[in-house]
């Protein structure tokens, strides 16, 4: 039985040049730019959404990665322009995975896909439900 996909609360699109720094060898990004590429995307759709990260961070809350996937599809050269597409989804009462899918803008052609899961926590690490701001932000039922 195929599971049925989650809609997501939020979802948020920004663009990105490949820089030259961001190349190998082999003319293409290197591949822990992924990586990175998420994380702009991430705090994009948090900013987007109004929620400050470093707010966050200021006020005790944290979101460690604690899983992080990337499936490589397809090259992206320097000084191409591409669309980073990141959907926050809830995965259970303190956790939250961010889906990301990367393309190059014009051909929608896709270079990256994957996810990062992420987990609240306080100062010190120890796991904790997300602030109630949070919950209203992304009108999500606590």
């Amino acid at each position: 039985m195929s599971e049925i996909p989650q809609k997501p609360f939020f979802s948020h699109i920004i663009s990105l040049r490949v820089r030259y720094c961001e190349t190998d060898q082999m003319g293409t990004f290197y591949n822990s730019r992924a990586l990175e590429w998420f994380e702009c995307g991430r705090t994009e759709l948090l900013r987007a959404a109004g929620v400050c990260y470093a707010k966050l961070e200021e006020d005790g809350f944290f979101l460690p990665v604690i899983e992080a996937f990337v499936k490589y599809l397809n090259k992206a050269r320097y000084d191409d322009l591409l669309e980073v597409k990141t959907s926050m989804f809830m995965e259970g009462r303190a956790r939250i995975k961010m889906q990301v899918d990367i393309s190059h803008r014009e051909s929608q052609k896709p270079v990256v896909s994957g996810y990062t899961i992420h987990i609240f926590t306080n100062r010190s690490g120890r796991p904790i439900k997300p602030p109630q701001f949070f919950y209203e932000v992304f009108r999500i039922r606590n």
